[in-house]
């Protein structure tokens, strides 16, 4: 979202009231190297008949962020927050400290290249989407030097990291690539689910330990998705984010929600 902070926050249940939402059981996705495509669910999933869980965010502080920044991705990776921001001519990757907002270094991409979503890679490296220029960059955290490029079909959105390494792309649509850290290859795709409305453009994506959580671009809802159903089981309404971040904006460009960073070892988010 582009305005002038970002929100620290804990999603409570609508009608529970309280509890961590990210708790859960599941299996991660396979870790075979064979690509394959998945278009129903495996034995044991609930019907598709039954809705997501109903979540609001519940703010617990604010950090100050740089308005000029199309906020794209977001990743918190040993203490550092990295971010991935948009739009030809503007596009770069960050690192912020996460306490202030500061931007204490960044690098620019090529003008013709948009920014999209961000990543930890292969050898503890980030790596960065682009739009529709089907190149994923590849930088090194520790100084932000470009090390190397991955290419792929498609168009580029979010991207995050499994437990186990595995890379997991969206392209705008409600299928989800997941893809080899080391050269990017396909290791296999699945389309998500939903009993209660629509899943596509799915959009930043961000991985918990337990569950996927996605933007669904150009609307308020982040979407947590059980990676072995592949369904939604619960929906985040963020629109008081919005609303409050419209007030933040007092009249300047105001764009779409975008961007979710977990805080590891809690029940935090960043976006």
């Amino acid at each position: 979202m582009r305005n002038g902070l970002l929100a620290a926050l804990v999603l409570v249940p609508v009608a529970c009231g309280g509890g961590n939402a990210a708790v859960g059981t599941t299996l991660a996705p396979s870790t075979a190297r064979v690509a394959t495509t998945t278009t129903s669910p495996p034995a044991g999933c609930p019907a598709d008949t039954v809705p997501p869980e109903r979540l609001v965010p519940q703010v617990v502080s604010r950090i100050p962020h740089d308005p000029q920044a199309f906020t794209e991705g977001l990743v918190l990776h040993d203490g550092v927050l990295y971010e991935s921001t948009g739009l030809e001519g503007r596009s770069t990757v960050r690192e912020v400290d996460p306490a202030t907002g500061r931007v204490r270094a960044e690098r620019r991409l090529d003008d013709r290249l948009f920014g999209e979503g961000l990543a930890v890679g292969a050898d503890d490296r980030l790596v960065q989407l682009t739009w529709k220029d089907r190149i994923a960059l590849v930088w090194d955290r520790s100084d932000l030097r470009r090390t190397g490029e991955l290419r792929y079909r498609g168009e580029g959105w979010g991207l995050t990291t499994l437990d186990d390494g595995t890379l997991v792309m969206s392209d705008g649509s409600d299928r989800l690539t997941e893809r080899d850290p080391s050269d990017f290859h396909v290791v296999g795709t699945w389309r998500v689910a939903r009993a209660d409305g629509p899943v596509d453009q799915l959009n930043e994506l961000e991985w918990d330990g337990s569950r996927l959580w996605a933007n669904r671009w150009q609307t308020d809802e982040i979407m947590r998705i059980d990676t072995r159903c592949h369904r939604v089981d619960a929906v985040v309404d963020a629109s008081s984010l919005t609303d409050e971040a419209r007030n933040e904006a007092r009249g300047a460009r105001f764009d779409v929600l975008n961007g979710i960073a977990h805080v590891p070892g809690t029940d935090r988010f960043l976006v």
